[in-house]
């Protein structure tokens, strides 16, 4: 086997043949990286579209995919990307079209109605309105989900969550149960220590000798240093024993074993090492 996936047919005046057939309605033409790519006026894209479709020597017959790629700097900020394949030819080419916010973008459910669950994908994610679309509604997320999750200003955390209530029937919004600590997490280095303690520990200094740090409220870091756990850390080595008498070794008299050997001496193994011998006067004796 030479290749791991199928070859597909070269780029060789697949340009010259879709900017003969688009005219003016084709802005850009690009052949980067081994795919075409075609920049499409946004009102005539219906019309692009048919053209590539049945035009010899392109019929680009399928609609695989449809995605949106965001670019906030830009006024018209949005480009909503057309992967086609045509099977007779065994060729992929990407057509592009730009808008924003307002401006629709026509819908080609009209050519392949499988556009119609993409186009709602890329309106949920992006915004990108399609217009002629009759079903354009949130496809991936609740029906009252605020905001469009791939723009790059979509904010990363909130202070809100959804769920689903079965009382009320419908997606409701709720705050975000969570200890406000664990929004502010500690990046000092692992060497210095952190600047708290776990509850219990400010019990570790002796009275009279230094202060040990107060937990603060529930859920809340207690800001101690770094010394402050040192110190705490030699008064805990410091401490006697708890054990009257420091045990040193494993001798039976110490453990409670009944032998001070497994019974493995050689005077107490068979001379058969096959042979157990029997009690008494056995047939093994």
């Amino acid at each position: 086997m030479r290749a791991p996936a199928p070859a597909y047919a070269a780029n060789d005046g697949v340009i010259e043949t879709a900017t003969a057939a688009l005219g003016a309605a084709l802005l850009e033409a690009q052949d980067l990286v081994g795919e075409v790519t075609l920049l499409v006026e946004r009102d005539q894209l219906v019309p692009a579209m048919i053209a590539l479709r049945d035009t010899s020597g392109l019929e680009y017959q399928q609609l695989m995919e449809i995605a949106g790629v965001d670019y906030p700097s830009r006024v018209e900020r949005f480009d909503v990307c057309y992967h086609l394949l045509s099977v007779t030819r065994n060729h992929r080419l990407r057509v592009r079209v730009r808008t924003d916010e307002v401006q629709p973008v026509p819908s080609v459910t009209g050519i392949w109605p499988v556009a119609g669950w993409l186009e709602r994908e890329v309106f949920d994610m992006y915004g990108v309105i399609f217009g002629g679309n009759l079903d354009l509604r949130r496809i991936l997320t609740d029906y009252g989900f605020r905001g469009h999750p791939q723009r790059k200003d979509f904010p990363l955390s909130g202070f809100a969550e959804v769920r689903y209530s079965e009382a009320a029937k419908r997606v409701v919004y709720e705050p975000v149960q969570l200890a406000q600590d664990f929004r502010s997490f500690d990046f000092m280095s692992p060497w210095e220590g952190a600047e708290y303690v776990l509850p219990g520990d400010e019990k570790a200094a002796p009275a009279g000798e230094h202060k040990a740090a107060l937990p603060q409220a529930k859920g809340a870091p207690s800001p101690v240093t770094a010394e402050q756990v040192r110190r705490a850390d030699d008064d805990k080595k410091d401490s006697p024993p708890n054990a009257p008498e420091a045990k040193v070794t494993d001798s039976p008299a110490q453990t409670g074993v009944g032998k001070s050997d497994p019974g493995n001496k050689p005077e107490e193994k068979p001379k058969d090492p096959d042979v157990i011998p029997s009690k008494g006067e056995g047939q093994n004796q």
